[in-house]
């Protein structure tokens, strides 16, 4: 293939809020401070860098109003603690419908775009 997913664009009103928590719970960082676009990615030297796309946030004037189409799924070692350092970075957990049976929690970042702490894999996975 000639081509590789360079971004994931994400609207926000709070560009620099947004990439900050971001930046935070992956451990990347802020790569651009540009206020109509801003840019995370992982830290240079990482397993991930140059590997993963890029996640940028371009500032529009209007504020979320529904779900997602495209969401995050983060899998985690540990999702109890994840969940409650995502939590104290400024995410909180949001009810989509998804029951209390499942394996995952459903959380939105500080504009509330959702995503999701799924459970530890297994050894067997």
């Amino acid at each position: 293939m000639a081509f590789r997913i360079e971004n994931i664009s994400v609207d926000s009103a709070t560009p620099a809020k947004t990439a900050q928590f971001w930046a935070e719970a992956l451990g990347w960082q802020v790569i651009d401070d540009d206020p109509e676009e801003i840019a995370v990615q992982p830290a240079a030297g990482s397993r991930e860098a140059g590997v993963l796309p890029d996640i940028l946030f371009l500032r529009v004037p209007e504020a979320k109003s529904v779900k997602n189409r495209l969401h995050l799924d983060l899998r985690p070692d540990d999702q109890a603690a994840e969940v409650a350092r995502l939590e104290a970075l400024g995410a909180r957990r949001v009810d989509i419908g998804q029951g209390p049976e499942v394996t995952w929690v459903v959380m939105a970042d500080p504009e509330g775009n959702e995503f999701c702490v799924l459970r530890a894999r297994t050894d067997a996975e």
